[in-house]
């Protein structure tokens, strides 16, 4: 709280805001626009095992490590959660989202529902957990054809994997149908300013409400 009984703008506690979805139904293009658009939000970045893909810059959109260094992590606590998907390890470092939280920072998780489950688990009141859904089956294969990353094979391994995925979109604190990108963007965007503003969040609230009865009782 500042001096003189006056609430600061933005005082409060981080939150883990996270996003899953089955493969191209979108939830990585709208962690995007929010990291571009959005203040005080940094995203979390991964380590993995996967190889590098084109485009991709290590430290930036993943840690990239060998399997007995992922392995050696998570023996040691040092993972908020971790996850194995299509054959491949992700996990994501525990100090820099504390750090993050405790400086009133949000913390942006692309992450699937294996990994929503642990940060449940370890840390229940800081996360908000959001699931996007694709307007349609024929839509989700349309735009994973659309990204020409993966071959057939692939995409048909990531269609069936999306009705595992799906089977869980009632775990989720909010679900967002993405239709159109700009909408589903909005209400993402709605559902964060409105969990930023819960109370719990708000460290520096009960000070202020304490003093500024005390004026009001002078």
């Amino acid at each position: 709280m500042a001096a003189g009984g006056t609430l600061k703008n933005g005082e409060r506690r981080g939150l883990m805001f996270v996003l899953s979805s089955p493969s191209g139904a979108g939830k990585s293009t709208l962690a995007r626009m929010l990291i571009e658009k959005m203040s005080d939000l940094s995203m979390s970045v991964s380590v993995t095992t996967r190889a590098k893909r084109p485009g991709e810059v290590d430290g930036e959109h993943y840690h990239f490590i060998d399997k007995p260094k992922f392995d050696a992590m998570v023996k040691g606590n040092e993972l908020l959660e971790h996850a194995t998907v299509f054959d491949n390890s992700y996990g994501t470092p525990r100090q820099p989202v504390e750090d993050a939280l405790s400086s009133g920072q949000d913390v942006l998780f692309d992450i699937d529902w294996q990994g929503t489950q642990q940060l449940r688990e370890k840390a229940r009141a800081d996360v908000v957990s959001v699931f996007i859904l694709p307007p349609s089956a024929a839509d989700l294969e349309k735009r994973l054809h659309t990204r020409a990353q993966d071959s057939n094979e692939v995409i048909r391994g990531r269609m069936d994997r999306a009705s595992h995925e799906l089977s869980h979109w009632a775990e989720y604190d909010y679900v967002v149908t993405n239709n159109q990108l700009d909408d589903a963007y909005a209400q993402v965007v709605t559902i964060l300013k409105a969990e930023r503003l819960k109370r719990e969040r708000q460290t520096g609230l009960s000070a202020f409400v304490r003093d500024l009865q005390k004026q009001l009782e002078k």
